[in-house]
């Protein structure tokens, strides 16, 4: 393969999935682990990623605020936060992550809304202030730099004492065979947190993450209720999803 093919796949994976491990990418595009360090390097001197222990993330996660130019598939998660509307009701209370089509689902939410956010994301929590009407609680702990969410034990013991009407999450990669999954073992333990303290459990994900899977699983497709995409629930990719537990919006 091309090294500039290797590149465009990396980009590619990375964009996708925010964070990519250099072990993966290498059985990816079957080249060793040296090729796979060479490219990365490449990509992070000439700016476009950063570089991790062990891998690589999407500039998107640069702190402390998610640059707009650097936001992959902008528009369609646009698209899929405007459709995560229909699920808020006033007076919820509300689990969020963080993530850019969280992000955008916070800047989008109507000022005439009332409802009480509680967020494990400083990003998030600083974009809800920003809505008068919204009360916004920021669950705190040890900051994850690579996916800027709080993780860690007292973050877990904090959740178990909630019981909230809907958590929101944004997906690494989703299937119906696989669930949910992350490759990262600390944001998987709060994200199954944050599932167990809900009463509903909203996945946020661009198509292109579907039908993909990650290490860790987080959670079975049958505990999600609502998978919002940017298709219609009637487009034949989403087929394999149509489950009396789970609704496509």
């Amino acid at each position: 393969m091309l090294r500039k093919e290797r590149l465009k796949i990396i980009m590619r994976e990375i964009n996708l999935h925010n964070k990519v491990l250099s072990t993966d990418l290498a059985d990816i595009l079957k080249v060793s682990d040296d090729t796979v360090r060479r490219d990365l390097k490449e990509l992070v001197d000439s700016g476009e990623i950063l570089k991790v222990h062990g891998g690589a993330i999407s500039k998107s996660f640069v702190p402390p605020f998610f640059s707009t130019n650097n936001v992959y598939a902008q528009d369609l998660k646009q698209e899929i936060a405007s459709k995560t509307l229909k699920l808020l009701k006033n007076d919820m209370v509300v689990v969020t992550e963080g993530g850019t089509t969280i992000i955008e689902l916070a800047k989008m939410i109507p000022d005439n809304l009332r409802i009480t956010f509680f967020t494990i994301s400083p990003q998030v929590a600083i974009t809800l202030s920003e809505h008068s009407n919204l009360d916004v609680i920021t669950i705190g702990g040890k900051l994850s730099k690579n996916a800027n969410l709080h993780i860690g034990a007292s973050v877990i013991n904090e959740l178990a004492s909630l019981k909230v009407d809907l958590c929101l999450l944004g997906a690494n990669a989703f299937s119906i065979h696989d669930g949910l999954t992350d490759i990262d073992w600390e944001v998987v333990q709060v994200k199954k947190a944050l599932i167990r303290c809900a009463n509903k459990v909203a996945v946020l994900s661009i198509s292109e993450k579907l039908n993909t899977s990650q290490r860790i699983k987080i959670c079975d497709s049958s505990q999600v209720n609502y998978l919002v995409t940017e298709l219609s629930p009637d487009s034949p990719a989403l087929a394999p999803y149509k489950r009396d537990e789970l609704k496509l919006i």
